[in-house]
């Protein structure tokens, strides 16, 4: 009797501790620091750090032990997890190994129980890539739900329909094969089956060898051409020879039968032939437009495509001659090249007729009204009784590149517009206790912020508006500086400069600031641009940290100066901002201290900057030259470089002009 009662006492006391620990866990979540973070905006401790600390501790060890397949130490230390918020990772972990066995009513319990959460979509993946394995397709459709979707799933779902007996899921193949890129070896079976039916033609074959061509994909246009009758055959053979050689456009009579295949095939060579030679691609349009009878859209557009490219090569008489006949023009970035060589030329007249020629809404775009100014300001001219000056006062109020040059041509202050977003403080409650925040929490806290940003991404798609705000409250509480940034955009809301301008990592910044004479604004800037504060930030080019450096770069950017480097110094932010403070130092040195250099050749190179110099032969005002850089990207790059730097200077206590004397005066 005496055991009796005392095991009913152990397990009421089990029990309680349970519905403690669950109902305890948001509020120490909310309270407790997260490690790895910047060295702002972290909470104080809580008395029950030492409990979450010991927790933190099961997990790391049963993921070590799970890893190592060493089980019974898993056990052990699962066991002690109870509601801990990371305790799904290993569930998941461990279940995944086995999924080749089919554990089906495991998985139904991991599914339900963790359901619409990342680890569980992610599971059931995982799920119907085994099941189709396998060729299980009626337990595949029974799985199957759209959420889960991707195109390898999607045609494991459509064969697993025409497996088991339903007629109309070949008809929705169509729009999955006919797309001008390979899709995944996983459509190869359902492909097959839909090839064999009655929905394929040669039609539909033709439809898709025009996009492989119209992308490049010549292999895949060559795939496609196997399915073909003779005649199309021919045609094909005809597409692909003209890809390869267009010069060959200029045997006319090999191109005069008019059908529209045939125009499919020149309207292609002439594209080609552009990109390489738009003038004599120009000579070939007019004789073979003089011959076809293109249909008028088609008409325009390689219009407007060989007018780019007759400018992209220098030849802006040519397209300006070319676009003269015609009644309207569509594209924005045509029309945004020609006035970029005008601005080159200052040809004000040309500027201005030209911005008149843009969509309205591209018109009202700080850029052009910018340059609207600017070119009635050279000519002395106003427009509907508009002046430059009342222009600029407007531009004026707008925090940014252009807004602060509309405000030093006034000579007056800039417009900063800082408006801390308010937030009820149970909103941000609300956010942090969700599953995901408290998941992505606990992964910051284990070092895995990789799995973090997954969380914190999962759960972000689906909040309103107000709910972003709250988030990036929230982020930014737990100094996670990068998810605030993207979670203030995902809002809209561009206006509290705290949480977008971030003092982050503001000691290493002070110290290679100061140890290398270089402006801490323009550090802060580069960072902020770069990665938003990423410190894992990795780029498709193999840029890596906070401050985007090349392993290249940074192992000759150490040897210069003398630092020890391993590639993956660049994912420790104190590291990344000693090697990026250095590289910045040197282009600085090799530009004369002009940032409008450095940084374009930070982002771009050198090597491209000296070329744009030797090409303007720094005769160019500073502004025209910015807005004349080749690349979209450093464009935007440089420009966001300097404004950057003004807000930096707000957050500092101070408002630095945008540029310095030297460089205001200095041509380019």
């Amino acid at each position: 009797m005496i055991n009796k009662l005392i095991f009913r006492q152990i397990t009421l006391t089990i029990s309680l501790l349970n519905t403690w620990r669950r109902r305890l866990y948001p509020v120490l979540f909310a309270a407790l620091p997260v490690t790895g973070l910047a060295d702002s905006a972290k909470p104080a401790e809580t008395f029950a750090q030492p409990m979450l600390q010991q927790q933190r501790e099961h997990y790391l060890a049963a993921r070590d032990a799970l890893q190592k397949r060493h089980f019974k130490s898993y056990q052990k230390h699962r066991q002690q997890l109870l509601d801990y918020p990371l305790t799904p990772y290993l569930d998941y972990a461990e279940l995944q190994r086995r999924l080749h066995r089919l554990p089906h009513q495991e998985v139904d319990q991991f599914l339900t129980k963790n359901r619409d959460t990342l680890l569980g979509n992610r599971l059931q993946r995982q799920w119907l890539t085994v099941l189709a394995s396998q060729k299980r397709w009626q337990d595949y459709r029974s799985y199957y739900v759209t959420s889960a979707n991707s195109t390898e799933l999607r045609c494991h779902a459509l064969e697993a329909r025409a497996r088991t007996g339903d007629k109309t899921a070949l008809s929705e193949v169509t729009e999955l094969w006919n797309v001008g890129r390979s899709q995944p070896d996983e459509c190869d079976n359902v492909f097959k089956l839909w090839l064999n039916s009655e929905h394929f033609n040669q039609d539909i074959a033709w439809q898709r060898f025009d996009k492989a061509m119209a992308a490049g994909k010549v292999q895949l246009a060559q795939y496609v051409a196997k399915r073909f009758d003779a005649t199309n055959q021919n045609y094909a053979k005809l597409y692909i020879e003209v890809h390869h050689y267009p010069s060959r456009l200029h045997k006319q009579q090999r191109f005069l039968e008019q059908s529209a295949k045939m125009q499919s095939v020149i309207l292609h060579g002439i594209k080609r032939y552009a990109r390489r030679d738009s003038p004599n691609a120009l000579r070939q349009w007019k004789r073979y437009d003089a011959q076809q009878l293109f249909e008028d859209q088609q008409r325009f557009e390689l219009q407007q495509y060989l007018a780019s490219r007759l400018v992209r090569q220098g030849h802006q008489d040519k397209a300006e001659d070319l676009l003269a006949g015609m009644s309207d023009i569509t594209s924005d970035r045509l029309i945004e090249g020609l006035l970029r060589e005008f601005l080159k030329e200052k040809d004000w007249v040309k500027t201005l007729s030209y911005i008149d020629k843009l969509p309205a809404e591209s018109q009202q775009q700080e850029r052009w009204q910018y340059w609207q100014a600017r070119a009635l300001e050279q000519l002395g001219q106003t427009k509907q009784e508009v002046t430059p000056k009342q222009l600029y006062t407007k531009l004026a109020l707008q925090r940014g590149y252009y807004g602060f040059l509309a405000a030093d041509r006034l000579g007056r202050q800039y417009h900063l517009g800082d408006v801390p977003a308010l937030m009820d403080k149970s909103r941000v409650a609300a956010i942090a206790n969700r599953g995901a925040s408290l998941r992505a929490r606990e992964l910051l806290a284990v070092g895995d912020e990789l799995n973090a940003r997954r969380e914190w991404l999962h759960m972000t798609q689906q909040l309103s508006t107000e709910e972003h705000v709250a988030a990036a409250k929230l982020a930014h509480q737990w100094g996670w500086h990068h998810n605030t940034i993207i979670s203030l955009a995902s809002a809209k809301y561009w206006d509290d400069l705290q949480m977008r301008f971030p003092l982050a990592y503001n000691k290493q910044v002070q110290q290679s600031a100061r140890q290398l004479n270089v402006s801490p604004l323009l550090l802060f800037a580069i960072a902020r641009q770069e990665s938003a504060f990423a410190a894992d930030a990795r780029s498709p080019a193999g840029a890596m940290g906070l401050m985007q450096l090349l392993p290249s770069t940074a192992k000759m950017t150490a040897k210069r100066a003398g630092i020890r480097y391993r590639k993956f110094d660049l994912l420790t932010p104190e590291k990344n901002i000693v090697l990026g403070s250095h590289y910045i130092n040197s282009l600085l040195q090799q530009f004369k201290g002009n940032r409008i250099l450095a940084a374009a050749a930070y982002n771009a190179g050198p090597h491209r900057v000296k070329q744009w110099l030797k090409a303007s032969a720094e005769q160019l005002p500073y502004d025209i030259w910015i807005e004349a850089i080749p690349y979209r990207e450093t464009r935007r790059y440089v420009q966001n470089i300097l404004a950057y730097s003004v807000i930096y200077g707000y957050r500092m206590g101070t408002t630095p002009s945008l540029l310095s004397p030297t460089e205001a005066n200095q041509p380019l």
